[in-house]
């Protein structure tokens, strides 16, 4: 893992030079101090993560990563494995929730295939990075090896990093996998010490009989894989090619200075991956939305994170996202196009 260690530590912490300023102007425009919240905030913290002044949010894209995971032979899922290369193909013609919200915000959709179990042909749109035909069953051994977590990672990078030859502002994370909800949950017992009992729910939908199975499957798989040395090693042993893809993304999303606007319970495992393996990315995170995925909330309070949205969605695909993007580009514009006390004539409070 050491070349992606040589990548983690070119990662530089955001600029706080201009703090002051920020929060100057924001006090200055034509409102109560304070009184447009968590849009002010959002946008001091978009301005500190691109060093960029004044702000520019432009090009928005989403990139949905999908892949394939053995563990769905231990009945963790309540549809199929063949229902991802479908759901990819149906990205790709525009029909899926994630398709109409990305229209609706402005936001392209990049489709990545990064280790679905099937055969595509060419397809207009589709980005093959496959780094094989799923993920193993990490009910029985680890779910990719170093070769595979490296290739994988770096497969995200490149993408970030042409993302950054094409002027990208921001990027959203997506995911596709039947029975991600599976690792991504071993993630967040492995690197974050929760019991797998009080954060598995239902993922696809299945019942109380199904979940209680899930947890089964889940202790075994962290009694096989433990101890983790990183969070790195922990997803390897017990992740999935999407996620390490995902993963690869936000970190090379940080070396360029472009904020990711992480999605819901999979791309949270992700994130929360390259943060603690390279802190200073926090800085440069927005976490879109508390997903209805139980256990979603206390992961988010064991990190110290307060989603943009709670809506009650679980569907992934960067549905979240999508909708947080135009939040995030909301407090942009009122940060550049809302008229300050002295250029509008408005008195100020006495």
């Amino acid at each position: 893992m050491k070349r992606i260690e040589q990548y983690i530590a070119a990662i530089e912490p955001v600029n706080t030079a201009r703090d002051a300023e920020i929060q100057t102007h924001l006090d200055n425009l034509t409102k109560p101090l304070g009184s447009l919240g968590r849009l002010e905030d959002l946008a001091a913290r978009y301005i500190r993560a691109t060093d960029t002044f004044p702000p520019r949010l432009k090009k928005k894209a989403i990139y949905i990563m999908a892949a394939d995971h053995g563990v769905c032979a231990e009945g963790v899922s309540a549809f199929p494995a063949e229902v991802t290369p479908q759901m990819v193909l149906n990205f790709l013609r525009g029909g899926a929730a994630i398709n109409v919200l990305a229209r609706h915000t402005g936001c392209e959709t990049v489709v990545v295939d990064m280790g679905v179990n099937y055969d595509f042909e060419k397809t207009p749109g589709l980005i093959n990075l496959k780094v094989a035909k799923g993920s193993k069953n990490i009910a029985k051994e680890a779910a990719m090896t170093e070769k595979e977590l490296e290739q994988a990672i770096f497969a995200g990078i490149g993408l970030a990093e042409e993302a950054a030859k094409n002027g990208v502002d921001i990027i959203g994370t997506g995911d596709m996998g039947i029975g991600n909800t599976t690792p991504s949950t071993a993630l967040y017992a492995a690197m974050l010490g929760l019991d797998p009992e009080a954060i598995t729910g239902p993922g696809t939908g299945l019942d109380a009989a199904g979940v209680a199975r899930k947890v089964e499957v889940l202790k075994r798989i962290l009694a096989l894989h433990a101890p983790f040395a990183s969070p790195l090693d922990a997803l390897r042993k017990v992740g999935g090619l999407e996620i390490a893809g995902l993963t690869g993304l936000i970190l090379g999303a940080a070396k360029h200075k472009i904020p990711v606007v992480v999605d819901g319970f999979i791309s949270m495992a992700a994130a929360i991956v390259a943060i603690r393996s390279a802190p200073p990315i926090h800085q440069r995170v927005f976490f879109a939305h508390l997903s209805a995925e139980r256990g979603h909330r206390r992961i988010c309070e064991e990190v110290g994170v307060k989603p943009i949205l709670d809506l009650d969605m679980r569907l992934g695909e960067g549905t979240g996202a999508a909708l947080a993007i135009g939040i995030v580009e909301a407090s942009v514009k009122i940060y550049n196009e809302m008229a300050t006390f002295g250029s509008a004539g408005v008195s100020t409070a006495l």
